[in-house]
């Protein structure tokens, strides 16, 4: 069950409306700039998602919010030439260990200034205590974002576990449509991208969809 605070959140609404369809032409809640260790500058990427007709967008580099500004600073300029741009959301992707498992974590909507994320976003995962799960979780929550599960059958052990962990964790959703085959146009694996929604559905958690984009092309990986 999605906790009163995640309720409402902006960033809900359009996370209710994402689908299998929904990336990369409408929706791209996960992708990486040069920021972290991806091949596009971030005003490049803005400029790609301008041309894809986003609606939506999250750039989340690995432990580093830097991409922002510079892609927001683009998107004004798109603006203010009559071009459509899309919605930015704040965001980050971070390491955390779930049921003994190392995952990755996005953070997403979260407000600045954001003292709890400050130990997150430093360029590197951090060691000890604050790589559990649950202080990922209070961390992104104190910030006023919402905690998704990146990408849950990439990992060692089995999705729906990890998802069962996740809830009860307190994380607001998942990554549900993805491609595990990493093709050279996104599109969710399927079969796997099924059982994830389902499963978030009948938790009454959210969904999100990413092209996890790493190379020079917003439309893939």
């Amino acid at each position: 069950m999605l906790r009163p605070e995640a309720q409402i959140h902006p960033l809900t609404e359009v996370l209710r409306q994402v689908g299998p369809q929904s990336c990369p032409g409408r929706f791209n809640f996960h992708c990486h700039t040069t920021c972290s260790d991806g091949s596009l500058r971030p005003r490049d990427l803005a400029s790609q998602a301008v041309r894809l007709g986003l609606e939506h967008l999250a750039i989340t580099d690995h432990h580093h919010g830097g991409a922002y500004q510079e892609a927001q600073a683009c998107f004004d300029r798109h603006a203010a030439e009559g071009d459509g741009v899309p919605h930015l959301w704040r965001g980050v992707e971070i390491s955390a260990l779930l049921e003994g498992c190392l995952v990755h974590v996005l953070a997403l909507g979260f407000q600045l200034p954001a003292p709890s994320l400050a130990p997150y976003v430093q360029g590197q995962a951090v060691v000890g205590a604050a790589l559990r799960a649950d202080a990922v979780v209070k961390a992104i929550q104190a910030a006023g974002g919402l905690t998704l599960l990146a990408h849950p059958a990439r990992y060692r052990l089995p999705h729906h576990r990890l998802i069962a962990a996740a809830a009860a964790a307190g994380f607001d959703g998942a990554e549900a449509w993805y491609d595990y085959g990493m093709q050279g146009r996104w599109e969710p694996t399927p079969g796997v991208c099924e059982a994830i929604a389902a499963d978030l559905q009948d938790r009454g958690l959210l969904q999100s969809c990413g092209t996890d984009t790493h190379g020079l092309e917003l439309h893939g990986r």
